[in-house]
């Protein structure tokens, strides 16, 4: 499992998850879905890696984001 959040700090809490910038999460769910990654549309769900993806998959998955986070600038 795993989340992004887009905040200055750690997350601990949803009290933490509720101080992210929930506009710029939007801007990264959308570039990624450009890039052909299919995201929880909600920073406050979580994603999910299983045995069904390949390296390949995880490759590209980590590609797109640098290039979503990139983006973002």
């Amino acid at each position: 499992m795993f989340c992004t959040y887009f905040t200055k700090g750690p997350v601990y809490s949803f009290a933490d998850a509720a101080k992210s910038d929930t506009a710029l999460f939007g801007k990264f769910f959308r570039s990624m879905l450009d890039e052909g990654i299919n995201l929880a549309p909600s920073q406050f769900e979580a994603g999910f890696m299983s045995a069904a993806h390949s390296i390949d998959d995880l490759d590209q998955t980590i590609e797109a984001a640098r290039r979503s986070f990139r983006s973002l600038k």
